[in-house]
């Protein structure tokens, strides 16, 4: 009897046992949610994941969202990717003139023998030769020359033709025989290219200028002679009067004055004032080479006189013509002959040039009309 009664103790323990463990395995998974997988969520996260890495790597790109209402574009449909279209960028380089067929820059260096200034004796034989670069968009054929243009010629022929063709963008060595006058002093020759038409170019900011030769001709020391060698004193022939002069006296001029240009500045020459306005004469500039050019402005002409002050009678009566003047090409205190806009004749002096900021001061005179 008291087995039974321990087996019915035991049957009624284990199915206690197993009822309680159903309730607590149920409690458990009614505690416990079944997790759910949230699509909003995990693309919230991978973004941000993403987000993290290009900060890490590169600057983030911005891509701007298409409107309706701008044309040329629509939005996407969903799974087809953004093109993104570059916007037009400016052109920030302004050009600054058209390309012609005939244009010459000065070479490196423009003189390849005799430089500005160079000392000749009286009658010495010489080769000038100077570099130029075919600056245009023609091919300089052998039908092309380097010319005489005005100023001492100095016994060159008038014209030198090209050995052969210069195409655009090279280089060209043009030699020139010449002989140094007799009489000492400063002597400038000034010269041009020239195509196969006759028309003349040449170089400067306008392509016009001329390229030039300048010399220095001295007199060559005299031989002292020897004691022995000297001659017999004689008397001195007594002077014969100057005649008297019967030159015009000067006019009394309309403006006159002493000026200092800067690179980018103008002159007027009648009121001899800077930067005055549309009206003033020349313009002061400084090209890609280095050089530095008196620009004519509406019809000013100018023309290079020499060492000696110019009356009003040479200046009217002097070559002059509207291409640039190079200040490298004057000589210290060197005279031009000008013409005004408004028909008035004068002379500018070059007082000095400044190699430090290309500073240059001149001193003008304008006569009044006749």
């Amino acid at each position: 009897m008291k087995r039974i009664f321990l087996i019915l103790v035991l049957v009624a323990l284990f199915f206690l046992l197993i009822w309680m463990g159903w309730v607590s395995c149920s409690a458990f998974r009614a505690a416990t949610p079944t997790p759910t997988f949230d699509v909003t969520m995990a693309y919230r996260t991978v973004q941000a994941k993403l987000t993290q890495i290009q900060s890490t790597t590169a600057p983030a790109i911005t891509t701007p969202t298409p409107t309706a209402d701008q044309p040329g574009t629509s939005t996407p449909t969903q799974g087809t990717p953004l093109a993104i279209t570059p916007s037009p960028t400016k052109n920030l380089i302004t050009p600054t003139g058209t390309l012609v067929c005939d244009r010459a820059a000065a070479g490196d260096p423009i003189d390849v023998t005799i430089p500005d200034d160079t000392e000749m004796r009286p009658g010495e034989m010489f080769t000038k030769i100077w570099r130029l670069d075919n600056n245009g968009t023609c091919i300089w054929t052998p039908d092309y020359a380097a010319s005489f243009f005005y100023g001492e010629q100095m016994g060159a022929p008038d014209l030198v033709r090209l050995d052969e063709a210069v195409q655009p963008g090279e280089a060209v060595e043009i030699a020139v025989e010449m002989t140094a006058p007799e009489a000492p002093g400063s002597y400038q020759g000034n010269w041009k290219l020239r195509n196969a038409a006759g028309d003349f170019f040449g170089i400067g900011p306008s392509g016009d200028a001329p390229f030039w030769v300048r010399i220095l001709v001295v007199e060559a020391p005299a031989d002292t002679p020897t004691p022995s060698e000297l001659p017999t004193l004689t008397l001195t022939p007594s002077l014969t009067p100057s005649p008297t002069d019967t030159t015009t006296p000067t006019p009394t001029p309309n403006a006159q004055g002493i000026v200092a240009l800067a690179p980018g500045d103008t002159l007027d020459l009648d009121a001899i004032q800077v930067n005055l306005g549309e009206e003033d004469d020349l313009s002061y500039q400084v090209d890609t080479d280095g050089y530095h050019w008196l620009s004519p402005k509406s019809g000013v002409m100018l023309g290079i006189y020499g060492v000696q002050q110019p009356s009003l009678q040479v200046c009217q009566s002097g070559y002059m013509g509207t291409a640039p003047v190079a200040i490298e090409s004057l000589s210290p205190n060197t005279y031009l002959c000008h013409r005004t806009n408004q028909g008035r004749v004068g002379w500018i002096l070059l007082k000095s040039f400044n190699t430090e900021n290309a500073s240059i001061e001149l001193e003008v005179v304008t006569w009044s009309l006749p």
